[in-house]
Formats: structure tokens, C-alpha cells, sequence
């Protein structure tokens, strides 16, 4: 019998290989070039005929070449006669850009989702969208996973559960994930009301609740530059926070971020490795790594058994 099989893109190659030993197998072995001019090449050394395959590539920074390398490996699969073909895209690039909020702009998170299935995946595997509704871009299956179960359970083992916990959202658009949080942890909840003035621009103006004397964790799905995470710490502060935490699934931390959380008075930042951290990520001593490998590779046997997915979260 036929089973399935693991291959990686370069983003996501150590997140990769944890994932394959916890399914018990290797990955693929795959060739990733480049001509001279830029060009990938893509060389898979393995037979994949007949096989159901997991192609996992992370498109964060940088997003453009990680996509182009999913778009031709699927195409690769697809052309070496693989029975299905799942993208596994742990942290999906232009997920902010999923709706038109001025004239004349890009939904580019429908256009990302067009390449990915004319390129030929059959089914999407996900952690924490941005948006959900970017599921509905897709007119094939999409199973959406959800860290907060991971990361949660993981802060309680370390931190234990408080009465000076509460959990703030940065913004009215993580209200749901927050709360979610906020019934784990069994505390309250905050919402930091901000405006946009451009991309990664943003301004905290009002804190709705109460954190006087609190503990706040700030919970969000990314951090990319960290300017709204860094300016939420400062307003929860000057309302009376004892200290600042936060906890996000997507560690983008382009441009100033390093900089920027080490000199903030953030306590600490928890994030998973959906991401692979750069060198100066690595060397921050207030950044900490939850893995969520167990969580992808149980998801991925699943798909395989055709079980259920969603009672992966009921374990949880």
C-alpha cells in the first residue's frame, strides 16, 4: 500500500523534519536551486507516484520567494503523479490583505489562494489565519488549526494560573482569539481600541477595561515590525498593568522588532516556531518558543486516516 510522504521547502525545513520524526518517517528528499539569474530549480530525488503528499513551506519573510518555491514544488508533485497533495502552510503570507479597505486595492490573500490551487494543491493544512475568512477564498478543503491550546497549556505549566491575569486583545479584530485565552486562564479580558495611519502604523488610543494592578498578556496572532505590540505595552502601563506580557503565534519580527522588544518594558514574548527565528530573534533573551510540531503532525495523520481534525482540539 501506498502511504503518505513529507517534503519540505527551504523556510520551513527544521520545522519539517520535527514534523516527520513525530509521524515516524524522513522527509523527501528534495533538491532547491537557484540559476544564475535567480530562477528556482526544484529536483525531487524520490518517487511520489501514487503517494498522498504533505508539502510544507512556511511563507514568512522573505514571503515572495517562499511562495514562488510552494508554487513550483506543488507543481513538481503534481507533474510526478502524486494522488493528493496537501500545502501545509504553517504561517500564511498576505493573510492582512484579505478584503478592500480603500479603492482600487488588491485582495492579494484571494490572489495567493488562486496561485496555490491553479499550482495544484488539493486540500490546505493552517495555523491561526489572520482572517478565517480566508478559508473561503479556497474551493478545496481547508483544515484551520488553532495554537491556543498549545500555548496556553504550555504558560500554565510554567506560570500557573493567577487572579492578576487578564488578557488584552490589541485590537477589536482579536477579540475571539483573546477570549479564548481569557477562558483558559479563567481571567478577564481588555481590548486596546487603535487606528491605523498606514501599514505597520498604528496608535493606541483607549483601553476598554480595567488592568489597575494587573498582570496583562497581550495575545495576538503575529508580530511583525512590533510597533502596535510595543505602543499597546506603553498604554497598559500607564493605566496601571503591573507588568507586560505577550503571547503570539506568528514571529515575523522584520525590520526594527529585535530592537524595539528589547529595549520595550515587556516582560516577555511567546511564540511558536510556525516561523523559523532569525539570528538576532534567537540571540533576544525575552523571546521564548512553543513548538507546535505534535499538533501539525497528529493533524497530518489524521488527514491521512481521514479522522477527524477538529477532535484533535477536543484532546487539546
Amino acid at each position: 500500500m501506498k502511504s503518505f510522504k513529507i517534503i519540505s521547502g527551504n523556510s520551513s525545513l527544521q520545522f519539517a523534519e520535527k514534523v516527520a520524526k513525530s509521524t515516524g518517517r524522513s522527509l523527501v528528499e528534495c533538491r532547491i536551486g537557484r540559476f544564475s539569474d535567480g530562477e528556482i530549480q526544484v529536483e525531487i530525488n524520490e518517487s511520489v507516484r501514487g503517494c498522498d503528499v504533505f508539502l510544507i513551506q512556511s511563507a514568512g519573510p522573505p514571503v515572495n520567494e517562499n511562495y514562488m518555491e510552494l508554487f513550483i514544488m506543488l507543481d513538481a508533485l503534481k507533474r510526478a503523479s502524486a494522488k493528493s497533495i496537501t500545502a501545509v502552510i504553517p504561517y500564511f503570507g498576505y493573510s492582512r490583505q484579505d478584503r478592500k479597505v480603500r479603492p482600487r486595492v488588491p485582495i492579494s490573500a484571494k490572489c495567493v489562494s488562486d496561485l496555490i490551487s491553479t499550482a495544484g494543491a488539493n486540500r490546505i493544512l493552517s495555523i491561526d489565519l489572520h482572517s478565517a475568512q480566508i478559508q473561503g477564498f479556497f474551493n478545496i478543503p481547508f483544515d484551520h488549526l488553532y495554537a491556543s491550546p498549545i500555548l496556553s497549556k504550555a504558560w500554565l505549566a510554567e506560570k500557573g494560573s493567577s487572579d492578576d491575569y487578564i488578557v488584552v486583545s490589541p485590537d477589536a479584530g482579536g477579540v475571539e482569539r483573546a477570549s479564548h485565552f481569557a477562558r483558559r486562564f479563567s481571567c478577564d479580558m481588555a481590548i486596546i481600541d487603535k487606528r491605523r495611519s498606514g501599514p505597520n502604523k498604528a496608535k493606541a488610543l483607549n483601553l476598554i477595561g480595567d488592568v489597575q494592578s494587573k498582570v496583562a498578556i497581550v495575545v495576538d496572532d503575529m508580530i511583525d515590525t512590533g510597533g502596535t505590540l510595543c505602543e499597546g505595552v506603553r498604554t497598559l502601563l500607564d493605566h496601571g498593568a503591573k507588568e507586560v506580557y505577550a503571547i503570539a503565534t506568528h514571529p515575523l519580527l522584520s525590520g526594527p522588532a529585535i530592537d524595539r522588544i528589547t529595549e520595550s518594558p515587556l516582560k516577555e514574548l511567546w511564540v511558536t516556531d510556525t516561523i523559523a527565528l532569525h539570528a538576532q530573534a534567537q540571540a533576544c533573551s525575552k523571546i521564548k518558543v512553543t513548538s507546535v510540531t505534535e499538533l501539525m503532525a497528529e493533524a497530518i495523520m489524521r488527514i491521512y486516516d481521514q479522522a477527524s481534525v477538529s477532535l484533535l482540539f477536543d484532546k487539546t
